[in-house]
């Protein structure tokens, strides 16, 4: 999808995006990123340092967050700006399911400089993993 600014507006919602999280995708993330603490593969490990289980890398969350702007500009080059705060991790049980990541957006406010800002909001177990998510990307005229 391709977004132009001319068919922007305040308050426009981005195309909802939900992403599975499993255990491969973990040890997958780790071998990427080389992030090979035992918090993210290690159920006895987690649990011991007084974690529920097994949680998502906090850059892995902040992928798949952008990834919901990125898939709507159309353009990942598009974003100029992208940052959140880790407010819960999402726990990644080995169920054979894993985790769902639930992404939202909505466009927050048209700059002056033809930039956009966008709210996000992760959502994992009915919770919110991220907290002040926000991007801003250039698009188009």
């Amino acid at each position: 999808m391709s977004v132009r600014m001319s068919e922007v507006a305040v308050g426009d919602q981005l195309p909802v995006l939900s992403v599975p999280l499993t255990r491969a995708d973990l040890v997958r993330y780790a071998g990427a990123s080389g992030d090979f603490n035992p918090i993210h593969w290690n159920e006895r490990f987690a649990t011991q340092v007084g974690l529920p289980d097994v949680i998502a890398h906090g850059m892995l969350t902040m992928a798949v967050a952008g990834r919901l702007v990125s898939e709507w500009t159309g353009d990942p080059g598009a974003i100029v700006h992208y940052g959140v705060r880790f407010t819960r991790p999402v726990v990644v049980p080995d169920d054979g399911t894993g985790a769902l990541v639930e992404l939202s957006g909505k466009v927050a406010k048209k700059n002056d400089d033809g930039t956009v800002k966008v709210s996000i909001t992760a959502r994992s177990a009915d919770q919110g993993v991220l907290g002040g998510a926000s991007a801003t990307v250039r698009l188009p005229e």
